[in-house]
């Protein structure tokens, strides 16, 4: 029955990281989602707000940091896990975010494709696609 229960809150959080990412132009300010769509290393930065495209950015991996701890923590079930993920998902933000402002700020066609690269790890839960197996293969050796 623990089993049971505990994949389908793993279900349903992982249907909420499908939501996200299947509403997210309904949900998100990013000029850079159709941009990215286009034959972008030939185009122009597109027109943007800094302020509310960092604010929105943020938002999406805050919440997908936030399911994806809860994903990790239903499959593993360890309090040290946890703690872990969350200072990753946090130095990570740091890092994330500062390397995002800069080619937000400084736009060269020569960066794109770095900087649409860097995005996805924003914007989407790759980080948890890194951890799960990373942390199944911790438990299984230790």
């Amino acid at each position: 029955m623990k089993k049971l229960v505990t994949y389908s809150v793993v279900i349903i959080l992982v249907t909420l990281l499908v939501l996200i990412r299947l509403f997210e132009d309904q949900l998100f300010y990013d000029p850079y989602l159709t941009f990215f769509k286009n034959d972008y290393l030939y185009l122009d930065s597109p027109r943007r707000e800094v302020l509310k495209l960092t604010l929105f950015t943020s938002l999406r991996y805050g919440l997908n940091a936030l399911i994806s701890l809860g994903i990790l923590f239903m499959l593993f079930k360890d309090i040290g896990i946890l703690k872990f993920s969350v200072l990753l998902y946090s130095l990570a933000y740091v890092v994330l975010i500062s390397l995002f402002l800069y080619f937000v700020i400084n736009p060269r066609q020569t960066d794109y494709y770095l900087f649409f690269n860097l995005r996805r790890f924003l914007i989407q839960p790759l980080l948890l696609l890194l951890l799960i197996p990373a942390f199944y293969y911790h438990k299984k050796v230790s």
